[in-house]
C-alpha cells in the first residue's frame, strides 16, 4: 500500500485546537458541534462550543480561523471498492471524482457493489476500520458515514485544510485536519456500555451515568492518550447533560487532536498516524 513520505513540517507554535462532530444534513435538532480548545504541559482545556445547523456556516467558520482539528468523519475509502469501481487511486483525485457524485449516484454505485458480494462480506473494509473499530466509510445508512465524507471532505479541501498522510507535508500550514472517531475512546473507557442516543426514550440514567463517568476519566487522564482534560463545573454539566452525546463527541476529537499535536509540533509529519499508511485510504487518529 502506497503511504505518503514523512518529512518536515512547520506550523503556528499555537494554532487552536479542534474537535467536530459531524453531522452530513445539520438542521436546528441535530447540529454540528465545535469543540475549541488549547494543549499546556499535557492538559487539554476546553474554550467553548459551537454549533451549527448549516453546512455553509460550518463551512464559513473553518475558512475564517486557523486550527489544528480531528474530525469525526472518514477521510478515504477502501482500496479495494474504488479499484472494483474503477475510480481514481490517488486520494486528491477519487475525492474530486467522489465529490462530483450526488447521493443517489453513491448509493446506488455502492449498493451495486454490496449486491455482487457474498453475505457477510458485503462491505469493503479500510485497514484501520479494524484497529478503530469503526464502521465501513462506504456505508450510506446506520450510519450514512459515506454521505458524511461526501459532505465534509469537499469543506475542509476548500478551506485549504492539510490532511497528514493524505497529502505531501507542507509547509506554513494553517489548517490541519485528522480523521478521528470519538468512540475509540468511549470504548476504551466504557468497554460496550452505551452512552447517548439521539431517540428520546433511549435517554436513560444507565446513560447519563456513563458519560459522567467518561468525563471523569478524561479529567484524569485515565487513557493511553496520557492527557487530561480541564473543565469547568458549567461544561462537564453541559456534557453530561446533552443526552444525544454529540457536544461529549466533539470533546472526545478535541482530546485526540491534542494528540495529535504533540506529535506534530515533536517533528512527527503524520501526526501519529502509522508511516505505512494507505495514502489512498487514510487512517484514524490514535487508532
Amino acid at each position: 500500500m502506497p503511504a505518503v513520505a514523512d518529512g518536515p513540517v512547520q506550523a503556528a507554535p499555537a494554532l487552536p485546537l479542534l474537535g467536530c462532530d459531524f453531522s452530513s444534513s445539520p438542521n436546528k435538532r441535530k447540529t454540528i458541534v465545535n469543540a475549541w480548545g488549547k494543549l499546556a504541559a499535557g492538559v487539554v482545556r476546553l474554550d467553548r462550543l459551537e454549533r451549527f445547523d448549516s453546512l455553509d456556516a460550518w463551512a464559513a467558520g473553518l475558512r475564517d480561523s486557523s486550527w489544528f482539528g480531528a474530525f469525526d468523519l472518514p477521510f478515504g475509502l477502501p482500496r479495494e471498492l474504488v479499484q472494483t469501481l474503477g475510480w481514481p487511486q490517488d486520494w486528491q483525485s477519487c475525492m474530486d471524482h467522489y465529490a462530483a457524485l450526488s447521493r443517489s449516484d453513491i448509493r446506488d454505485a455502492f449498493a451495486a457493489f454490496c449486491d455482487a458480494r457474498p453475505a457477510g462480506s458485503k462491505f469493503a473494509h479500510r485497514a484501520t476500520d479494524g484497529p478503530a473499530g469503526s464502521s465501513p466509510s462506504m456505508k450510506w445508512v446506520n450510519p450514512p458515514v459515506a454521505f458524511m465524507l461526501h459532505a465534509g471532505v469537499p469543506l475542509l479541501r476548500s478551506a485549504q485544510a492539510h490532511f497528514p498522510g493524505l497529502q505531501p507535508p507542507q509547509l506554513d500550514v494553517q489548517r490541519v485536519a485528522l480523521e478521528a472517531y470519538p468512540g475509540l475512546l468511549a470504548r476504551e473507557l466504557l468497554g460496550a456500555r452505551s452512552y447517548k442516543n439521539d431517540a428520546p426514550a433511549k435517554q436513560t440514567p444507565e446513560r447519563l451515568i456513563a458519560r459522567k463517568d467518561i468525563i471523569h476519566a478524561l479529567e484524569l487522564g485515565q487513557t493511553r492518550l496520557q492527557l487530561r482534560l480541564r473543565l469547568s463545573h458549567a461544561q462537564r454539566d453541559s456534557l453530561a447533560d446533552d443526552a444525544t452525546g454529540d457536544t461529549l463527541d466533539a470533546v472526545l476529537c478535541l482530546v485526540q487532536a491534542a494528540w495529535g499535536q504533540l506529535r506534530y509540533h515533536a517533528g512527527d509529519a503524520l501526526c501519529g498516524l502509522p508511516p505505512d499508511l494507505d495514502s489512498l485510504e487514510g487512517w484514524i487518529l490514535s487508532a
